[in-house]
């Protein structure tokens, strides 16, 4: 099971991104979301075929983790990914520094990703 299967309960879709091409507010999700409609979607909140998704920027990291082979192995460990506007948060327990680094490293290739909160994960 992969990092967004775990995570978000749902396998890659076929047109999945990790930096998809964020589509404009049509007037309904406009009105839902507070955008402007034929606005972009906000970087953080693009999902993984570029449609509006409250938590597309924790999904996409997902996605990259998951198509990363240095981090896919981790996707069993006690690792979960959130968001905070822009800021990806780490929650849990990574086994070296080094595996935590490269999410870190992996998290902030994503667009719309600001800042990586590690504050939460134990090393061990």
């Amino acid at each position: 099971m992969g990092w967004l299967q775990k995570l978000f309960g749902q396998k890659k879709p076929d047109s999945a991104q990790v930096n998809p091409q964020p589509q404009v507010a049509d007037a309904a999700l406009a009105a839902s979301a507070g955008l402007t409609e034929n606005a972009p979607i906000p970087p953080e909140r693009v999902g993984l075929s570029g449609e509006y998704d409250q938590s597309g920027l924790a999904k996409r990291v997902c996605l990259a983790f998951d198509e990363n082979p240095a981090l896919a192995p981790y996707s069993e460990d006690t690792v979960w990914v959130a968001q905070t506007g822009t800021t990806v948060v780490l929650k849990g327990k990574v086994p070296s520094q080094d595996v935590l680094n490269q999410m870190v490293s992996v998290a902030l290739t994503v667009n719309g990703a600001t800042s990586v909160n590690t504050d939460q994960v134990s090393i061990g």
